[in-house]
């Protein structure tokens, strides 16, 4: 009976999951793109790291959604060419908040919503929204960052031209024990 009642409850997040891709996907092309290829890269990072294929995908569901909370930027911010200002970046950080108050909205595993809220985070505690450090970001925030990290700097975005695959793994080399978790950084690398 518990088992059946699980089983449910995963279909029906799965269900809230992929309406919510939709809708990022009806609000902006780029983004819901972006989170497709985010997804596939750290969903072969799990899997690569151990995790079994439920949780990888688990994972995968939530890359799918992690940017969720930009549907609330509006365009002229999230699609400006140039660099933000003091206001705007603060504005654009507070996406991964936004993004999980519609999950807790939605009544998804919390697991959803930690990984969402905390994928801007920094292994050395300089990142948003909370500024955790190190093993105190869930793993699967660690995960995300640096998937979201690698996707970002190897796709054209309206303020910049996409990096090669070399130049990201260099940006992501220098960012290990700062913005990444060594060990994350180590198997994405590898």
């Amino acid at each position: 009976m518990a088992v059946a009642i699980h089983i449910e409850r995963d279909r029906e997040t799965r269900k809230i999951l992929l309406d919510l891709v939709k809708s990022i996907q009806e609000r902006d092309v780029v983004t819901y793109e972006h989170s497709r290829r985010v997804a596939t890269y750290v969903q072969r990072l799990a899997r690569f790291l151990g995790q079994n294929r439920h949780d990888a995908r688990k994972l995968a569901f939530a890359a799918l959604v992690h940017d969720l909370g930009k549907t609330w930027i509006t365009n002229d911010i999230l699609n400006k060419p140039s660099g933000l200002s003091a206001e705007e970046r603060r504005l654009m950080e507070r996406h991964p908040v936004i993004g999980a108050r519609i999950l807790i909205g939605c009544d998804v595993h919390p697991f959803y919503v930690e990984a969402v809220l905390h994928h801007h985070e920094a292994w050395n505690g300089s990142g948003y929204p909370a500024g955790l450090c190190g093993e105190e970001i869930p793993l699967s925030a660690r995960l995300l960052t640096i998937a979201d990290v690698y996707d970002v700097l190897t796709s054209e975005r309206p303020y910049k031209a996409p990096c090669s695959q070399a130049e990201a793994r260099e940006r992501i080399r220098q960012g290990v024990g700062t913005s990444f978790d060594p060990k994350v950084a180590q198997a994405f690398l590898h």
